[in-house]
């Protein structure tokens, strides 16, 4: 059964860095994009940035435009979040999400493979 694990978690200043890195366990899959979301606490969670694979197009929200970049390699099912500018309201959990089905966009339900989330926190 194939699983999404994220990793690069952590405590960062504000203006700080961090990298995320998502990775398929068990074996890798097929998929059209993969995307960041994230979840702050008491909000719902929120889409961060996506990658379509066949055009290595990508989109950002309009909070993390110009601060953060999404990469990966579809061969890998991996996809990684270089996080720059880092600032207080980006403490959230990161997921990673794939999308097998064609639907992508930035809506949660066009997505249906989800990792376990991994925590950022950025202090003052």
């Amino acid at each position: 059964q194939v699983q999404l694990v994220e990793s690069g978690g952590g405590l960062v200043q504000a203006g700080g860095s961090l990298r995320l890195s998502c990775a398929a366990s068990g074996r890798t899959f097929s998929s059209y994009a993969m995307a960041w979301f994230r979840q702050a606490p008491g909000k719902e969670r929120e889409f961060v940035a996506r990658i379509n694979w066949s055009t290595t197009y990508t989109y950002y929200a309009d909070s993390v435009r110009g601060r953060f970049t999404i990469s990966g390699d579809s061969a890998k099912s991996t996809v990684y979040l270089q996080m720059n500018s880092l600032q207080l309201e980006d403490t959230a959990v990161y997921f990673c999400a794939a999308d097998r089905t064609g639907m992508s966009g930035t809506w949660q339900a066009n997505y249906d493979l989800w990792g376990q989330g991994t925590q950022v926190t950025v202090s003052s």
